[in-house]
């Protein structure tokens, strides 16, 4: 399956990090790219059960294409949701199934820094991203 345009670019930069540091940073510029929620849309039907960190996501299907927003209220975990939108936007349902969590931030370099509470929230978003498929 060929990456989306947003997932190419990420993977580029984070290819592209000497190290820790300037990956952490640029993870932080990447969670102050996701599209604000609307106060409304931060509600406990939009919030992604299993994380530990405040997690709300909203999703829309146009023309089989999924297009997903979300939200949280701590930042490393705005940059790596951010990093899975960027691999997920424009899927379709399918093609969400398919999706390897753990190779995609192996790619980036980032799996040393995934805590498995991290992991698991992750797994929590894309388990809910999967759901909002099914049910649509």
């Amino acid at each position: 399956m060929s990456l989306p345009p947003d997932a190419l670019e990420a993977l580029a930069a984070f290819i592209a990090c000497a190290g820790w540091e300037q990956r952490a940073r640029l993870l932080m510029q990447w969670g102050e790219r996701l599209t604000p929620l609307a106060a409304e849309e931060r509600n406990e039907d939009t919030r992604v059960h299993g994380c530990e960190s405040q997690v709300w996501l909203v999703g829309e299907i146009k023309e089989g294409h999924w297009h997903f927003r979300a939200a949280s209220d701590a930042r490393l975990i705005r940059g790596l949701i951010a990093l899975l939108l960027a691999r997920v936007n424009g899927l379709s349902s399918a093609q969400l199934d398919e999706i390897d969590l753990a190779d995609w931030f192996a790619q980036l370099n980032l799996s040393r820094q995934l805590s498995p509470s991290r992991s698991n929230g992750l797994r929590a978003v894309l388990q809910r991203m999967r759901e909002l498929a099914d049910n649509a």
